[in-house]
């Protein structure tokens, strides 16, 4: 009987530099790093920041767009048993200063196109204690590779072990306060070897990362291709041309793209002359790629096969493989293209109702889900961690049901959400920034189809008496208080909001009333 192996992300490192030393990790523009050279600098890095005072289980933020930095200071986290807090760079200045401080990381690694934002908040930082800037310089901020110098060869004295804590993924909560998802290395590598499987990732493969690394796409997808020695393309924003471009010049196997990409993709001058004929495979995740859109995509990307995962950051569920994806076959295989397809493996999933009994084939509920490749829970949040984690089942918030053959079909969101772009967008907190104008007496946020990015953000809103407000007005008001992809894309002004006997507001009724 073989035992069981209790391995972390540092045995993967050092079995890529051992067996495929020489082969690209990462490629950004005309800068690449082989797999060797990049146990090599995370060694050093995860030196260079022990020295700096971190040791076992503190964490190490970074606020940086995709790069081959990113990649180190993933890799030099996951070699020293650091925890990787990622900061999303899209967010306010205010949003990123709460989400640090939560994190409390003793090393601020940043890109230097945000300076002047880390400036602006770092004296409200109490708990870092070393700035590290990528690219550039302040007399408060150590150079990168200034700060990597500093590091020995050989790394810091300590090693990440299986049960450490691997990284803390920020999202946001239905209350619009941002959560850090706790991932171990245990339930991280079972997720990303999972993905690899299913996707048939090989060594050979070269996959594009234009979805940030401090998403949990870009990053498990990412670890995905590094777990088979393979090689990750990194962009830092997605833009159409450069996409096709990058696709003749690399040859690119594997995409990762949310469906408003591919449906930009498409509609990009040109795309039906272009050699595609590398791609094999095109992931897309978040919801399920319009009918029109998908069959489009089959005709265009002639031969390669397309896979579409759902899940959250706390959870990856369900899959759609390229075996499922027949937009020309029987009545059930085109009405199974809009699901998002039948659970991953090592899954559990089932359908509760309000009384949290199962629900029957086909009812709508609430999506629950257990796994071994599953979140620990909430950092500093023990309150939303059991909410969510309940008896070991991860309580979505999604709705959904489930048909006779497993196939998971969204119905609505419990909690509200919005997805715009690949981007979940949570009403709550576009409704705080909104009330927060003098003139608005309620506010209840939706999403609205969008041929593009497939839902946009409504504010419907009810005035105080006597009051006015126009609705750029309104949009620009929230600028500076929430993300600017989470602002209203439009205002609707009513004399009243539809309400239930409960005091609350219906969100169906007005979905119903607007969204036509």
């Amino acid at each position: 009987m073989h035992p069981y192996l209790p391995l972390s992300f540092a045995d993967d490192l050092e079995r890529n530099a051992r067996w495929h030393r020489d082969h690209p990790a990462y490629v950004e523009g005309d800068r690449q790093i082989s797999h060797g050279e990049l146990l090599a600098r995370a060694k050093q890095l995860g030196s260079a920041l022990y020295r700096a005072g971190v040791r076992n289980q503190d964490r190490v933020g970074i606020l940086a767009m995709n790069s081959i930095e990113y990649g180190e200071v993933i890799a030099a986290t996951q070699w020293s048993g650091f925890i990787l807090a990622t900061v999303n760079f899209r967010l306010t200045p205010r949003e990123m200063l709460w989400i640090i401080n939560d994190g409390a990381p003793r090393v601020l690694i940043f890109d230097a196109r945000y300076l002047d934002v880390v400036d602006e908040i770092r004296d409200q930082l109490p708990g870092v204690t070393t700035f590290v800037c990528i690219g550039g310089a302040a007399d408060w901020a150590v150079p990168y590779e200034d700060f990597i110098a500093t590091g020995a060869p050989e790394g810091p004295p300590c090693r990440a072990r299986e049960e450490d804590i691997c990284c803390l993924i920020y999202t946001s909560g239905t209350t619009g306060k941002p959560k850090g998802c706790i991932w171990g290395h245990r339930e991280l590598r079972q997720l990303v070897q999972v993905d690899a499987w299913l996707v048939d990732l090989q060594q050979p493969d070269r996959i594009l990362i234009v979805m940030p690394m401090f998403h949990v796409g870009g990053l498990v997808l990412s670890l995905s291709q590094h777990v088979r020695g393979g090689t990750a393309y990194l962009y830092q924003q997605f833009d159409p041309a450069q996409v096709i471009a990058a696709i003749e010049r690399e040859k690119l196997t594997v995409l990762l793209l949310a469906p408003t990409m591919m449906q930009m993709l498409l509609e990009t001058p040109g795309i039906e002359n272009a050699d595609l004929s590398s791609v094999r495979t095109t992931l897309y995740s978040a919801a399920p790629m319009p009918s029109t859109v998908l069959k489009k995509a089959i005709e265009v990307f002639d031969g390669c096969g397309f896979v579409n995962l759902f899940g959250q950051t706390e959870i990856c569920m369900f899959c759609l493989s390229p075996l499922q994806h027949k937009p020309n076959g029987t009545e059930a295989e085109r009405r199974q293209l809009m699901s998002v397809g039948q659970p991953y493996p090592n899954l559990q999933v089932k359908i509760l109702d309000d009384d949290g009994s199962e629900c029957p084939v086909g009812e709508a509920g609430e999506i629950v889900a257990r796994s071994g490749a599953m979140f620990r829970g909430y950092w500093n949040n023990s309150v939303a961690t059991l909410e969510t984690l309940r008896d070991g089942w991860v309580h979505t918030g999604d709705m959904g049901r489930i048909d006779e053959d497993g196939f998971l079909y969204l119905v609505d969101r419990k909690k509200d959400m919005i997805i715009s772009g690949g981007e979940n967008i949570y009403s709550r907190e576009v409704e705080e920034a909104v009330i927060q104008h003098p003139a608005v007496s309620e506010c209840a946020v939706i999403g609205l189809p969008d041929p593009r990015w497939g839902e946009n953000v409504c504010a419907v809103v009810t005035l105080k008496k006597g009051q006015t407000v126009t609705e750029q007005a309104l949009i620009e008001h929230t600028r500076g208080l929430i993300a600017s992809y989470k602002k209203p894309k439009s205002i609707i002004f009513v004399d009243a909001l539809p309400k239930l006997v409960t005091g609350k507001i219906n969100k169906v009724v007005l979905r119903e009333t607007y969204a036509k």
